[in-house]
């Protein structure tokens, strides 16, 4: 690693904390991880110790320049992203309040029904182009408002959790555009909305949100005490990075040289993103979902998210082994993705649709809807397993375009990241159903990578995300895969069907729901 000048990246993950070194120029150097902890109660809340997410980040970093001595002489900046939405309360001297409200605490979903049925929400996402779930920072706060009122008596700041690890490491008591606008403020102007705050019903805690930052051009100075327990130079450079979709999003090539570029970061969930030039170009859906988020150089992308993307894989894996365990015989798990792969890109395409929806929390993209769930339509009784693997694989896409559809249009090309990119046969898919090439990226830490190309940016060593794109991106994107003219023209035919079938199981999934309520049995 000697001569080579380094950033560092934290990514502050649901499932995972990490460090990585990368080159400046895009060379992933060294990295270390350990699993981040939250505990999930019966009443929905999943909750996350704050002093406990910074002592793991800290012992990662310590662990990162331990292990590679010569990161702590050459390193030129720290970048921290991490897991978007959610509350983390701290008080006027930087302590917890209470353990963090994560993304997946569904204490607030009555609360973010109530905020989304009223007539002061079409303000709402007029001005932040954004629903609103019980994920959000505004929904948790409302039913805090109403409910513990005390915790938000002794916080000072309400920050997310990257927000929350800049400000332990550097002092500095900020947001970053991304998460504090898309929740409270105005796409438009890229700053909090005082209209959007008051028509949320939170003016009293407008003093709890710090003041925005953006990394590209504002950086923190690490901290002394902190910086001698990792083994860093106190002063050292800090960029708040934007939430992780972005980061992530940016570390697959968001700023290719074509403008029209999606992303979709296909992992347990899936979230899609398009990016637009400017405000005038965003486009809002009756269903009042997605997010509109801001990202770095003044841009904005239009996100959709599926509550469950690769989970339906999972699924079908733990179906073959379940029956082979019950004939008798054992199954290793990656044989039998390999296999599954394979035996789906020569499965007959189109002969069922699969709605994706798995998840018990029911879905979000491009519809909001807790009760929604999976589905195959057209069975018959030729349908083998390869047939429901292929519409498996075929409602990933489906959902995809779903999504896309819904911010407007589909890009030109989609850049794939997630575990599902390492699938060239669901690639081929998503290509062919989409109508768009789909390319991916040889890289593992994409939203480490993301957080310190702004960092790189900030500190002008690229001058923009563009031409940074170039040297940490677009060397390492795989060979396009294109649609199938075939395939395509069969998808395109059948195109109409996914959306209208999902639309006429909404009553089914509701009376369903209404059995799972009261405990009834619906075998």
């Amino acid at each position: 690693m000697s001569g080579q000048d380094v950033l560092v990246g934290i990514d502050a993950g649901t499932s995972m904390i990490k460090a990585v070194a990368f080159a400046i120029d895009g060379r992933m150097l060294a990295s270390r991880s350990r699993q981040n902890h939250y505990v999930t109660r019966a009443d929905g809340a999943v909750e996350q110790d704050m002093e406990r997410t910074l002592n793991d980040t800290v012992a990662v970093l310590a662990e990162l320049v331990s292990s590679e001595p010569d990161i702590a002489a050459r390193i030129v900046g720290l970048a921290v992203t991490g897991q978007g939405d959610g509350t983390w309360l701290a008080d006027a001297d930087g302590n917890p309040v209470q353990d963090a409200w994560l993304w997946l605490d569904s204490r607030s979903a009555d609360e973010a029904r109530r905020i989304a049925s009223s007539a002061a929400f079409d303000h709402v996402y007029e001005r932040t182009g954004t629903g609103i779930t019980a994920c959000q920072m505004s929904a948790q706060m409302s039913w805090m408002q109403k409910h513990d009122r005390s915790c938000l008596s002794a916080a000072a700041t309400a920050f997310h959790c990257k927000d929350w690890l800049y400000y332990r490491l550097t002092g500095d008591r900020a947001a970053d555009p991304s998460e504090a606008v898309f929740t409270f403020g105005s796409y438009a102007t890229r700053d909090y909305d005082e209209s959007v705050i008051d028509a949320l019903g939170l003016g009293s805690q407008r003093h709890l949100l710090p003041p925005i930052i953006d990394g590209m051009k504002v950086s923190g100075a690490l901290g002394t005490t902190v910086a001698r327990r990792i083994g860093l130079p106190a002063g050292l450079p800090v960029t708040l990075g934007y939430i992780d979709v972005v980061c992530s999003a940016l570390g697959v090539g968001l700023y290719g040289a074509d403008q029209d570029v999606g992303v979709s970061i296909l992992g347990s969930t899936g979230i899609h993103l398009r990016r637009v030039s400017e405000a005038a170009d965003i486009v809002l859906n009756a269903s009042r979902s997605g997010f509109t988020i801001c990202i770095p150089d003044g841009g904005l992308v239009q996100v959709q998210s599926n509550m469950a993307a690769t989970l339906n894989i999972d699924w079908l894996l733990d179906l073959v082994d379940d029956a082979t365990r019950f004939a008798g015989h054992a199954a290793d798990r990656d044989t039998l993705l390999s296999r599954l792969d394979a035996d789906v890109a020569v499965a007959p395409a189109g002969r069922v649709i699969y709605h994706p929806y798995l998840s018990s929390a029911g879905e979000r993209g491009p519809f909001i809807d807790a009760s929604a769930r999976a589905s195959f339509v057209g069975l018959d009784s030729t349908c083998d397993f390869s047939t429901l693997a292929r519409g498996v694989y075929e409602g990933l896409a489906w959902a995809a375009r779903d999504c896309f559809d819904a911010m407007g249009r589909r890009p030109a090309e989609i850049r794939l990241s997630g575990g599902a990119a390492r699938s060239t046969t669901l690639s081929s898919i998503i290509a062919s159903v989409l109508g768009s090439t789909v390319r991916s990226i040889d890289r593992a830490e994409s939203g480490a990578a993301g957080a310190c190309m702004i960092a790189a940016c900030g500190q002008g060593i690229h001058a923009s995300l563009e031409i940074c794109s170039r040297e940490w991106v677009d060397t390492r994107l795989g060979e396009p895969i294109e649609p199938d003219t075939a395939l395509n023209s069969l998808y395109e035919k059948l195109a109409p069907a996914y959306p209208l079938t999902r639309e006429l199981f909404t009553p089914i999934w509701h009376a369903l729901a209404q059995r799972r309520h009261r405990g009834e049995s619906t075998s």
